[in-house]
């Protein structure tokens, strides 16, 4: 909710998509700079107390858009400080929470663990884009930042009553060797560069999209807010099933096909939405969208987490939350010029083919280390 309405109350005082891949970048630039402090913090210290603090400041920062909004004094400039902030905040909580599975449950159960909680949150996209719709009609948008700041107090009370495995020990040898340890594990290990090369180039060209749906929504499709709510609701769906589908399946030999897929599946779609002008055939296509991307993350989640030690696991996910959050502002940034330049729809398309081309490089870096894996 608080998303729809952020982009919605951005797009409403600018009608601007320079000032909507700003705001978005802002979200995640603090995360490029940070997170990787944020994976020492989640090894060092206790992920539960870590987890507590940065959620407690979210629901603050949820609060202080709400009464600006609410007093009708708020300008898009306190929008990009909240941004800012709450993109401060996930730099440690991001990889925290990431880490803090390994201590809620066992190693076998990683992949399980990773497709539930990714189904809680992508079943939340469903709903929450939907409502966010209907309160915005309805009420208002700081009805939107009052209700994610009071729904952090159900966060807090899971937090505080969630049973862990216990704390796994932490051996630290200085500031400089706990971070290039955790740079040397992702470079060194064949399996996983390649995966986290893909993220980054997602996340520089594919999945800012989302962004700039208030554009396609309005300018494009004609449907309004009524029309995002669909648009985003869909996206949700489709990571719904995906995450669920991940679930279920829990196998982790079978990744090395369905992350190329995936990948596929999301970067073909992301090409044809800006070619699409009817409501339900985006709708449609965001759908595959969200499967493919939320497919791909979670395979690539899983494979690395089976993949990492213990000992590097909350530095090694600062890292994977460095190239799939931190790398954001950059490509919500560089798109958010190229659609003040050129247009939107250009954009959309030049990136969904950058995108079709590093899918197609994974597929075949996959295919032929399963090749040499046969004898």
């Amino acid at each position: 909710m608080h998303s729809v309405a952020q982009s919605w109350l951005v797009y409403s005082l600018t009608h601007s998509p320079l000032y909507l891949g700003l705001i978005a970048s802002l979200s995640s630039l603090p995360i490029l700079l940070f997170t990787v402090f944020g994976g020492m913090v989640a090894d060092r210290y206790p992920k539960r107390t870590v987890l507590i603090v940065t959620q407690f400041l979210s629901a603050v920062t949820a609060f202080f858009v709400a009464v600006l909004a609410d007093l009708n004094i708020i300008t898009v400039w306190h929008v990009g400080a909240a941004a800012l902030a709450l993109g401060f905040i996930n730099a440690f909580d991001v990889p925290t929470r990431q880490a803090f599975l390994a201590e809620v449950v066992d190693r076998s159960a990683i992949t399980n663990a990773i497709a539930l909680n990714s189904a809680a949150f992508n079943g939340a996209r469903i709903l929450g884009p939907v409502i966010a719709g209907f309160v915005i009609a309805q009420v208002g948008i700081p009805a939107c930042f009052y209700l994610n700041a009071l729904s952090f107090i159900a966060v807090l009370f899971a937090l505080f009553h969630i049973k862990t495995r216990g704390v796994l020990p932490y051996e630290g040898k200085g500031l400089a060797q706990d971070l290039a340890a955790g740079w040397r594990f992702v470079v060194r290990e064949p399996s996983v560069f390649p995966i986290m090369a893909l993220i980054a180039v997602f996340s520089l060209f594919g999945i800012p999209y989302i962004t700039f749906l208030p554009i396609l929504a309005d300018n494009v499709l004609g449907a309004g807010v009524t029309g995002l709510s669909i648009l985003v609701a869909s996206a949700g769906a489709g990571s719904f099933v995906a995450a669920i589908a991940m679930a279920l399946r829990g196998d982790i030999a079978s990744k090395k096909k369905l992350m190329p897929l995936s990948a596929l599946v999301f970067s073909v779609a992301i090409t044809l939405i800006p070619f699409s002008d009817n409501l339900h055939i985006s709708a449609v296509l965001i759908w595959f969208a969200g499967w493919g991307v939320v497919s791909f993350l979670a395979e690539a989640n899983s494979f690395i987490q089976h993949a990492v030690p213990d000992a590097l696991r909350g530095r090694v996910m600062s890292l994977y939350t460095l190239v799939f959050l931190g790398l954001a502002p950059i490509g919500n940034s560089m798109i958010g010029i190229l659609a003040h330049a050129f247009g939107t729809l250009f954009s959309l398309k030049l990136t969904g083919i950058i995108c079709i081309a590093a899918s197609a490089l994974l597929v075949y870096t996959f295919r032929r280390s399963h090749q040499e894996a046969i004898p």
